[in-house]
């Protein structure tokens, strides 16, 4: 019996434009007659989850950040936050601070982003919905990266946007050189960075058992590299039609497309 339902924002459960269809938003409706909870989980912080979702009345949780935080959004309460030492911060963007990088900040509910690399945001192949909503979740701010780092708060994640493979490949390095930080994607141009112990499927399994919900009892949706703990870790992990190689591999099964109402229409199905 479904209780729980994860599922990722960009190219899962928002369609292309970044709206909630109507399809989706009615099977939110289903999931609250049936009792079943649905918890956004995703690489955004909080404030990046559509208002419609984190207000309906089947969504209590979200989890954050790819996993590194999770919030009671009724009472806006942070419930589980795994930080990144900000020593290891500092020594991290050492190693890549002569790249042509962002180096963003997720700390204090905010995503932090150094103005004097805020041209790599323009300059990104990217469509311009997910350029919008990049842009829009983030704080500009003079002070350069190694300034911000001392200043913000409790540093939970941090994202990179490059430009070409020289850019990835040291960030890559840098990270992998350090095994207490992991990292995932969820577009061709960024490298998403948190402790190793946070990430998706750690956050599903960690509210599964704040919630006392067996884990067989869930299902999760997901389309890119940062979804494929969850869906490995799900009852049911579910691969758009969109979705990479590495999230099919890693699914239970498929449905459509995010375009498409992927998400409601697997559902309808399930429980019809």
């Amino acid at each position: 019996m479904t209780k729980l339902v994860f599922v990722d924002m960009d190219g899962t459960f928002l369609s292309p434009d970044k709206t909630i269809s109507r399809k989706n938003l009615a099977i939110l409706d289903e999931a609250a007659a049936r009792d079943v909870q649905f918890v956004p989980c995703t690489g955004r912080n909080v404030t990046g989850v559509p208002r419609e979702l984190a207000e309906h009345p089947c969504v209590r949780y979200a989890i954050c950040c790819n996993g590194a935080l999770i919030y009671d959004v009724r009472t806006n309460e942070v419930l589980r936050e795994v930080a990144i030492e900000r020593e290891l911060v500092r020594s991290l963007y050492e190693d890549v601070r002569a790249l042509d990088i962002t180096f963003d900040l997720f700390a204090d509910g905010t995503v932090y982003a150094a103005a004097d690399r805020w041209h790599v945001l323009d300059k990104m192949a990217i469509d311009p919905a997910s350029l919008k909503q990049v842009k829009s979740v983030r704080t500009r701010c003079d002070e350069p990266v190694d300034k911000l780092i001392e200043r913000v708060g409790s540093i939970c994640r941090i994202n990179v946007f490059y430009l070409d493979g020289a850019g990835a490949q040291g960030v890559w390095d840098a990270v992998d050189a350090r095994p207490e930080l992991i990292r995932s994607s969820s577009l061709p141009c960024n490298v998403e960075i948190t402790r190793a112990e946070a990430h998706k499927g750690a956050g599903l399994r960690w509210l599964c058992e704040r919630l006392g919900v067996d884990v067989s009892d869930t299902v999760a949706f997901g389309d890119s590299d940062n979804d494929l703990t969850m869906l490995r870790e799900a009852g049911d992990g579910v691969a758009m039609g969109n979705a990479n190689d590495a999230c099919r591999a890693a699914a239970d099964h498929t449905c459509p497309s995010c375009s498409d109402s992927g998400v409601a229409r697997y559902l309808c199905a399930l429980w019809a």
